[in-house]
């Protein structure tokens, strides 16, 4: 540990200790339940921002949460990290709801708004500068935080859409009801907003004849 004030990690571990005891003393059956294996109801897709965690925002327990989280929570097919979470979560944990989570001031969303050459994560944004290239016209005409909150919506409703692409989503849909959610945190209150993403029946029966998959 440092002089004067202590290093952050050194008192979170610390407060770990604290944390355990306490959740212990409080639910004397939580961590043994654990140690035995995961049943979590809820796969969590969500943005790596530090300010969002899941568990504490939606006011669950450890185990209650299945997580995938990564800058600006895009996802898209060719993301194997993505879609082998999304598998093992829906075919073997069989979790009742996927939920894609954007938030407000999101630093992604607002670096795909701009120009500034980033280096790396320039890849990675591909898909919202994507986005934002589908959508210039309407996003030109708002001001930058109504800019930045619309390419935040359209991110979740984009990757609500290649979730119900996945075969193995399909099937779950079909065959258990797992339901699929889009919502955006507002960093400002901590509050979280639910998202229409229902299809026309149209748009469901194409999209099971193009992606539903059989044995």
């Amino acid at each position: 540990m440092t002089h004067g004030n202590p290093d952050v990690f050194d008192l979170a571990l610390a407060q770990n200790k604290s944390w355990a005891y306490r959740t212990a003393a409080e639910d004397p059956n939580l961590f043994p339940s654990l140690a035995s294996g995961q049943k979590p109801e809820i796969l969590w897709i969500g943005c790596a921002d530090s300010r969002i965690p899941e568990t504490t925002v939606l006011g669950l327990k450890p185990g209650d949460i299945f997580v995938h989280r990564n800058i600006a929570n895009i996802l898209h097919p060719g993301d194997v990290n993505a879609q082998s979470v999304i598998e093992y979560a829906v075919v073997y944990l069989q979790v009742k709801h996927v939920v894609i989570c954007g938030h407000t001031s999101c630093g992604g969303v607002n670096a795909a708004l701009g120009n500034k050459k980033l280096g790396v994560i320039d890849t990675w944004l591909h898909p919202l500068r994507s986005l934002r290239m589908q959508h210039n016209k309407d996003l030109r005409d708002l001001s930058q935080p109504e800019a930045a909150l619309k390419l935040v919506e359209l991110n979740v409703r984009k990757g609500v859409q290649v979730l119900k692409e996945n075969p193995a989503i399909i099937d779950a849909v079909r065959e258990r009801g797992l339901q699929l959610h889009g919502i955006v945190y507002q960093v400002a209150n901590g509050e979280l907003k639910e998202l229409d993403t229902s299809d026309s029946p149209e748009d469901e029966a194409d999209r099971k004849a193009a992606f539903q998959l059989e044995p």
